[in-house]
């Protein structure tokens, strides 16, 4: 450092130490100073930057972490004058993804990181009656985490705060749009929907001894209804059924059981012994068989009025759908969904 600069940098540090004073007021703006002191000693760019550079922020990234990133990314000059500013500023970070620019001061680097407002983050979007099994491969797709994460905790309903006599999370993940923290874990990701569908439980204020039950005749009705007012139809047919003594016989379930993913079922597959078939056995299904979102759920809470004992959805393309209350008018409508189906085998 020549004699010049050294003369500048001593005026810089009085009148620093003027404005700031001594003692703790001092050590708390020391970053401040460092980062005066790093300019005039050439470790730093002058900003203000050009250009731009994506800069990702993990949950759980530390300063060293983070530091190297920046200047791997361009956007600082030298790692151990940004780090020592992150040690000193002692900033709150936020994942996500972040726009600068390169060649940035680095305390204006830092700053940009603590600006939650400004981080950009990835949106999942699950949709109402998927699978686990699908909805595991678009949370892979999305974040890059192996599926095989997401599926060795299927089974393990207790770690997420669940019922530990439930056999898996199906019906338990609710759907909708998520916005993951670069870095979050499987098992982070899956409490994230967990706690969410018990907002929803808590918001319907079902008691916790009916949750199983009415997540279960929910995942039912949303696989089985294609319009809105019907999810209502829907629930009222499948609880007159069971009122009834009749077995919901709902291709679905079946489907579900066999690991199908055909609208119909073969004569195989209802002979099926399985917990889901309910061609074969009373009452409802063991356990969910798709994601139900809101209306699904409200309407396994709250069914329309109606003495219907069938439905028959004879357009799969628009929904229409036809609920009978006599086995003869039921007849009437599968024979319309077979015709449609033999002019558009795309849907078997």
């Amino acid at each position: 450092m020549g004699k010049f600069a050294r003369r500048r940098l001593i005026a810089v540090l009085v009148v620093l130490s003027v404005v700031f004073g001594a003692g703790g007021l001092l050590y708390a703006n020391r970053g401040i100073i460092r980062a005066a002191v790093e300019q005039l000693q050439g470790n730093d760019f002058p900003g203000p930057g050009h250009g731009e550079v994506k800069i990702t922020v993990n949950a759980g990234d530390n300063g060293d972490v983070i530091a190297q990133q920046l200047v791997d990314g361009g956007v600082v000059k030298n790692f151990r004058t940004t780090y020592k500013l992150i040690v000193d500023l002692n900033p709150t970070f936020y994942p996500g993804i972040f726009t600068l620019k390169l060649e940035m001061k680095s305390i204006d680097a830092i700053k940009a990181l603590t600006d939650q407002d400004s981080a950009s983050l990835q949106r999942t979007t699950i949709k109402e009656g998927l699978r686990a099994s699908v909805i595991f491969k678009v949370l892979s797709e999305s974040t890059g985490l192996p599926k095989s994460d997401f599926e060795s905790l299927f089974t393990k309903p207790s770690d997420f705060g669940l019922n530990s006599k439930l056999p898996n999370l199906e019906g338990y993940l609710f759907p909708a749009t998520y916005t993951f923290a670069p870095g979050s874990s499987a098992k982070s990701i899956l409490q994230e929907m967990v706690d969410r569908m018990q907002q929803e439980i808590d918001t319907f204020g079902i008691p916790e001894g009916k949750v199983h039950e009415v997540l279960t005749l929910a995942s039912v009705i949303q696989k089985e209804a294609r319009l809105k007012d019907d999810f209502y139809k829907v629930s009222r047919t499948f609880l007159n059924r069971l009122e009834d003594g009749m077995h919901l016989q709902s291709d679905a379930t079946v489907s579900y059981g066999v690991g199908g993913n055909t609208v119909s079922t073969s004569a195989a597959d209802r002979a099926n012994k399985n917990g889901y078939n309910t061609y074969l056995n009373p009452g409802l299904p063991v356990g969910p068989i798709s994601a139900p979102g809101a209306v699904a759920i409200d309407a396994a809470l709250h069914p329309a009025e109606g003495k219907w004992l069938y439905f028959c959805t004879i357009n799969l393309e628009t929904g229409e759908t036809v609920f009978s209350s006599t086995f003869s008018q039921h007849e009437k409508a599968v024979a319309k969904w077979l015709a449609w189906m033999k002019d558009h085998p795309e849907y078997e």
